[in-house]
């Protein structure tokens, strides 16, 4: 009987159908650390599952990828479902992986541990961030469960602490897979419009996967982008998410997120009467103030006798006036002295002088002065200057000496 010879190919179909028919290898959970983990562009996840004495190779198609809610890391000790079987080009075994969790820890925590380390090293979490609340809001923008009990307690706490606020409430599923996109949608719809000073969001407690919308990334990224102060309120005080990391203000509850979003107004009024008191001390005090100086100035005697202020000021004015008259007086006294000697040297010397006793100046009818008698022809004309007058004449005759 001749033997059949087989090709690899139909061996390793062989071996697949085997395993195939396996019903035990159809749907396994394997437990393992995985290493030599690739993502490729396609979306397919390949890694290698080993404990300390063997190792399989793994495969995860796209498909069933995209329902991780962590990302897989080498050393990640997990759990793998899936069925064992061969790939027939390669002729190896390996497991076709549909589902993946941690071992030991839930795969949501390590979720939320793998993107509060991405989102913290991307810097959304950084305090330089962060935006004040404002002190005196006017409106308030909620985004939570329109039917939950705790947008009732928000509500309730701010009307009673601040009622001037206007409150407005932009309802949005807090839980499930549509929750994630309508958070977003209304924080992006209360910046695109303003409808608010400080915006609330967040929700009441529950298990991790209840609160599971406020640690998706989306809603992450829309909480830092807002320009609005947001505060998150999520849960109870143990229960942290995401958004309290991103967000501007954490509040441990729903209504602490009403206590601290708005001022309370019995504090305000108390406030307010502090400082009216202040203020009239205040007052009270610079009109003291006032009062003592007006009594002050109304003693002193420029106002309680004007006139004698003036009557000082003329004093003092006869004085300094008397003073400088005689001062001027000893200053010209010199100068007049010295005025009179030169008058007097000058009378001496004057022309005048001579004609007073008995002299006469001939003059030319030119104006010149006659020096001599050789100067004149008979028939000129003079006038004769003397000491009380002149007199006009005419040569008859020159005679010389």
């Amino acid at each position: 009987m001749e033997r059949h010879i087989y090709s690899v190919s139909e061996v390793n179909q062989l071996i697949k159908s085997m395993l195939d028919g396996e019903p035990q290898l159809g749907e396994i959970f394997l437990r393992g650390e995985i290493s030599n983990y690739k993502l490729y562009p396609s979306g397919h996840h390949y890694f290698t599952l080993k404990d300390a004495e063997g190792a399989i190779r793994c495969v995860m198609f796209k498909g069933q990828a995209l329902r991780l809610r962590f990302r897989p890391e080498n050393g990640m000790k997990v759990i793998a479902f899936g069925r064992i079987t061969v790939f027939p080009r390669d002729g190896v075994y390996q497991l076709y992986c549909s589902d993946l969790t941690a071992d030991g820890v839930g795969d949501l925590h390590i979720a939320f541990e793998q993107l509060k380390e991405k989102l913290y090293q991307e810097g959304l979490f950084d305090s330089a961030h962060k935006k004040p609340l404002p002190k005196y809001p006017q409106r308030i923008a909620i985004i939570t469960s329109a039917a939950g009990a705790a947008v009732h307690d928000m509500i309730r706490i701010l009307r009673r602490r601040y009622p001037l606020a206007k409150v407005l409430l932009l309802p949005v599923r807090v839980q499930g897979p549509e929750a994630p996109p309508e958070i977003v949608g209304a924080i992006r719809y209360a910046n695109r419009y303003q409808v608010g000073d400080v915006i609330i969001t967040g929700r009441g407690g529950g298990s991790i996967e209840d609160l599971w919308a406020f640690n998706d990334e989306r809603v992450a990224r829309a909480i830092y982008g807002s320009e609005i102060p947001i505060i998150s309120a999520v849960g109870h005080e143990p229960d942290v998410t995401i958004a309290d990391f991103v967000a501007d203000i954490r509040a441990a509850t729903p209504s602490h997120a009403a206590e601290i979003a708005v001022p309370d107004q019995e504090e305000l009024r108390e406030r307010l009467l502090s400082l009216q008191g202040r203020m009239v001390q205040e007052e009270e005090r610079r009109l003291g103030l006032l009062r003592t100086r007006l009594t002050a100035l109304s003693e002193k005697r420029v106002l309680r006798d004007p006139m004698a202020f003036l009557q000082e000021k003329r004093m003092i004015l006869d004085y300094v006036q008397r003073a400088l008259a005689d001062r001027g007086g000893t200053i010209l006294s010199e100068p007049k002295r010295r005025l009179g000697a030169l008058s007097a040297a000058l009378d001496a010397m004057s022309p005048l002088a001579v004609l007073g006793r008995g002299y006469a100046i001939p003059q030319r009818e030119d104006g010149s002065v006659l020096r001599s008698a050789a100067d004149i022809s008979a028939g000129d004309k003079l006038t004769v200057t003397m000491g009380d007058g002149a007199i006009d004449c005419r040569v008859e005759e020159v005679r010389t000496l």
